[in-house]
């Protein structure tokens, strides 16, 4: 149970006003009314569940932060633990942010739905939800951008006998029927759930997507605290190679389960995990499987050892004593292309998609997204005055969307809605 400032929803007519109204209470929507209360700006935050709701609901049982917890750096709460190199499991995730959100203590209203943001005519923001309506002068999204789940047409063709989830209803392998179990996809959630039911002893197959991965310790030290010193994780969407682009890549599979170690799908073959390539259809009782294992596989490989090279490049050129580094080089290859699997000789009894998630801002009635339904922005600042995003993927840095990286996008938002107070609060003087 949380310790947020719960407050009753209003049951009279009127629409309440607000100065500043945060959509989602996640840690991107406490962070931005951490800086509003150290501000003194009235606002309150309207979440659709309960606060940290995701972190609670939608994540596995053996789940475990990829980034060390030292990177935990919700503002004004840094980790202050004993194993600042080490992974949170679960339990100590939702610990840390029950203490955020104690800390903050934020004007909260749980349980509300919001369901049309539209700007008013008058300036400010028309704001309806299942409790109520509200006004705000300025109105920032916190909900996030993975809304919903990605799941093919196809599984609808599926035999019925087939228990079908999605990633963000995985638990654990007990839940799942006895027999083999297909994961689609190997982006982080597949490819540690895919890890999961293998260390589990399940018969697993993986269908591979283009994930690249990355090593977990390279030449004495974790690969974040080598790409931490080189500035990796400060630099810009505007600086990065791709541009806004990498907003689309996909996060590179690694675990920090049991301490941390790479996640090596071709490891995993040799233990008896099947591995395909990406999934496209089924037709007459088999799966059909795109021919791409191969190139799937090396490219993920590449990715590993180019990301080592560039560490190797910073450790050359400042003269650091590490330990010697060697590339990578493959424990399995295939023996070809596998493009068809007979789904009742496979013996599969349930399938874990794990293909993402499509972001859904149709609620908002503002002239600011593209079209692929992702809003426009500069760090979070929309073209239209007083709408805001937060906790995007790259909306400005690596970390915009981590703990890492969240408080100085918050910091920077709360900075421009104070900004746009003053200058109206000057232009009524004058």
């Amino acid at each position: 149970m949380s310790n947020a400032n719960i407050i009753a929803p209003d049951t009279t007519n009127a629409a309440a006003h607000h100065t500043v109204i945060v959509v989602g209470g996640g840690q991107a929507g406490l962070s931005i009314s951490y800086y509003l209360k150290e501000a003194g700006i009235d606002h309150l935050v309207l979440e659709k569940h309960t606060v940290t709701h995701t972190w609670r609901s939608q994540r596995w049982d053996a789940f475990c932060l990829v980034t060390p917890n030292w990177q935990c750096a919700l503002p004004g709460y840094p980790y202050r633990g004993d194993d600042p190199h080490g992974f949170m499991k679960k339990d100590e995730i939702i610990a840390y942010l029950d203490g955020f959100i104690a800390m903050v203590d934020a004007p909260v209203l749980e349980h509300t739905e919001v369901r049309k943001i539209k700007r008013l005519a008058s300036g400010g923001y028309f704001v309806s939800t299942s409790n109520g309506d509200f006004t705000a002068d300025q109105v920032v999204v916190a909900s996030g951008g993975y809304h919903t789940p990605i799941v093919p047409r196809m599984a609808e063709r599926l035999p019925n006998d087939i228990v079908q989830l999605q990633s963000s209803h995985y638990r654990n392998p007990q839940t799942l029927p006895e027999g083999a179990v297909l994961v689609v996809g190997s982006g982080q959630s597949g490819a540690q759930i895919a890890e999961d039911l293998h260390l589990a002893g399940r018969k697993v197959y993986l269908a591979v997507g283009e994930a690249p991965r990355c090593a977990r310790f390279y030449r004495g030290r974790d690969v974040v605290d080598w790409l931490a010193d080189m500035r990796y994780y400060d630099m810009p969407v505007d600086q990065h190679p791709l541009r806004e682009g990498v907003r689309d890549n996909t996060n590179h599979y690694v675990t920090g389960r049991d301490g941390g170690r790479d996640i090596d799908l071709r490891r995993f073959a040799l233990e008896g995990m099947e591995l395909y390539g990406r999934l496209d259809d089924l037709r007459d009782g088999c799966l059909q499987f795109a021919p791409n294992l191969i190139d799937a596989l090396d490219s993920a490989d590449d990715t590993y050892n180019r990301i080592n090279m560039s560490i190797d490049g910073f450790i050359d050129k400042h003269g650091i004593e590490a330990p010697v580094g060697v590339p990578y080089e493959p424990v399995w290859q295939p023996e070809g292309e596998r493009t068809s699997l007979d789904l009742a000789e496979s013996g599969i009894t349930s399938i874990v998609w794990c293909i993402g998630f499509r972001p859904d801002f149709s609620w908002i009635d503002a002239p600011v997204f593209n079209g692929r339904g992702y809003p426009a922005h500069v760090r979070g600042i929309t073209p239209q005055a007083g709408l805001y995003f937060i906790g995007l993927p790259w909306l400005h840095t690596w970390g915009s969307g981590r703990f890492s990286g969240i408080a100085r996008d918050a910091g920077h938002v709360v900075d421009t809605i104070r900004s746009a107070i003053d200058a109206t609060s000057t232009s009524l003087a004058a």
